[in-house]
């Protein structure tokens, strides 16, 4: 089920959040019980098959969870350190097997030509995040952190529907106190208004932003598939376009998850911040995915040895655990292509701010707005390659589009975005002006609206606040969240308009349901 669908905003919604506070009235467990069973209904609406894996999976990781708690209570360090490995392996293991199966028999089988082969494996959706939730509980549990042992409430931590698809990845801290709370169990208007509005905007974002400028970057990676030459307008167009079709997707999905769960009284943790206003790469996996980023340090770049072992081996580790990081998104190698890069960015990051400190610089400073906007721009454009690979086919669809960004396939601009006497004067200049084929198919002038759309949303991006800054005055996640601007949500009938007409709006373009692009992760 897609929170961008009628039935999802229109039946089950509605029915499953008035029957949680009912029930809450009467008793806090079986409100918990029906949100549980609730989000089980909405990950079987996908395929109810996988229902019985999720149980499975949750049954075993909180009798390995509680079994860790009781051991580190007895001090049976040893014995509880084999039981972690045996319930991460168990749970990696299960991963390992829908998520990479059909890419290391495939990939081995053209390496060695053994003849080997397997049947497709259907992935299940949400097993990335479902699956490393549970491994954050294993350690926190073996550390001693965990502090509660209520299957219902465990249960509904792991399927609570607004995360479960496509995060965020939670820790079982942060969640258990919450649905212990009497509060959360009782309606609130202040929450149901805040949740509500965050909901709009992120559905906004989805359905007008991210889907809006989608056909604009599926042709162009079509047609780096097939091998078709692609101008530079055309190859930096279908880039651009999928780089903000990503960012407002994904950014979309974290409000949404956030405003549906503050809707129940429950604070998710921040998972998207401007990630492409950031003035490096280091701070963009600050922002981006956030927790992912917080797992992958905390439990694979730590575990590894994290910069405790030198300068060398912080280098290694940064590596490895991006390239981990870049096949946790999927079995291919464009995603191990994508997390490399970003491990290199980052090592070269980290050595320029280590050389800059050895100069005596201030590493948190970038002088003046001209040398901010310089670093930020600088970092935006790295990301954008790197997303190339991200969403390619494959490696050679890839390489395609790169040799177009370069310009070794000729410069085009699209006719009609300039004033016709306008783009004479620059044609006898030397400009070429042409169709953009690889558009054509959208719009007759569909190269002049994509780079119309890419402005619009870059301007967005940079210079307009995000959600969470707009809601910041009600604390509308777990994390304080610091905005001093003049652009901010008030409790009024004139918020509540522009939120409805926001809504309308949204409602009028959602004739064609369209699956988030974190679902496939």
């Amino acid at each position: 089920m897609l929170f961008n669908s009628f039935v999802f905003l229109f039946v089950y919604l509605p029915i499953v959040f008035i029957g949680f506070i009912q029930l809450g009235r009467i008793n806090r467990s079986l409100s918990a019980a029906w949100l549980f069973l609730s989000s089980l209904f909405f990950y079987g609406w996908w395929n109810p098959a996988y229902v019985g894996l999720l149980l499975a999976s949750i049954a075993f990781n909180y009798a390995i969870g509680v079994f860790l708690a009781k051991m580190q209570a007895t001090g049976n360090v040893r014995r509880a350190k084999l039981i972690l490995w045996f319930g991460v392996s168990l749970d990696l293991c299960l991963l390992g097997y829908y998520k990479y199966a059909n890419f290391f028999v495939k990939n081995l089988d053209a390496a060695l030509g053994l003849g080997w082969g397997i049947e497709e494996i259907a992935l299940p959706i949400g097993i990335s995040f479902f699956t490393f939730t549970q491994i954050a509980f294993l350690v926190d549990a073996y550390r001693g952190e965990v502090k509660e042992a209520n299957f219902i409430h465990y249960g509904l931590f792991v399927t609570y529907f607004p995360h479960l698809i496509a995060g965020p990845i939670l820790h079982h801290k942060e969640m258990m106190p919450q649905f212990s709370d009497p509060a959360t169990y009782k309606a609130n208007w202040e929450n149901i208004s805040v949740g509500l509005t965050i909901f709009v905007i992120g559905l906004f974002k989805k359905v007008v932003f991210a889907d809006g400028i989608a056909p604009f970057s599926n042709p162009v990676f079509a047609a780096a598939a097939h091998g078709e030459a692609l101008s530079f307008v055309e190859a930096w167009g279908g880039a651009l376009a999928y780089t903000f079709q990503l960012y407002f997707d994904f950014s979309g999905y974290s409000d949404m998850a956030i405003g549906l769960s503050r809707m129940f009284g429950v604070k998710l943790p921040l998972n998207f911040d401007s990630p492409y206003k950031s003035v490096n790469i280091i701070e963009f996996w600050r922002r981006w995915h956030m927790t992912l980023s917080r797992f992958l340090r905390d439990y694979l770049y730590i575990g590894l040895g994290g910069n405790r072992k030198g300068i060398s081996r912080r280098y290694i580790n940064l590596m490895l655990t991006m390239v981990l990081g870049g096949l946790w998104h999927g079995a291919g190698w464009t995603f191990m292509v994508w997390g490399g890069l970003h491990g290199f960015y980052l090592v070269i990051n980290h050595g320029w701010q280590r050389m800059r400190k050895a100069l005596g610089h201030d590493v948190n400073g970038y002088g003046s707005m001209t040398g901010r906007m310089v670093s930020v721009t600088l970092t935006f454009f790295v990301v954008v390659i790197a997303w190339v690979f991200f969403r390619a086919q494959d490696i050679d669809a890839a390489l395609n589009i790169l040799h177009g960004m370069a310009g070794a396939n000729g410069f085009v601009f699209p006719s009609g975005l300039l004033p016709g006497a306008l783009t004479s004067v620059l044609a006898k200049m030397g400009v070429i002006f042409g169709e953009l084929h690889v558009f054509s198919e959208i719009s007759a002038r569909g190269g002049a609206l994509l780079l119309i759309w890419i402005a619009c949303l870059w301007f967005v991006v940079w210079f307009v606040p995000n959600s969470q800054q707009i809601m910041a005055r009600f604390k509308p996640v777990l994390e304080k969240v610091v905005y001093e601007g003049r652009i901010y949500w008030r409790p009024n009938r004139i918020c509540m308009a522009m939120t409805i007409v926001v809504l309308i709006y949204t409602f009028t373009e959602m004739g064609k349901v369209s699956e988030f692009l974190y679902f496939q992760f």
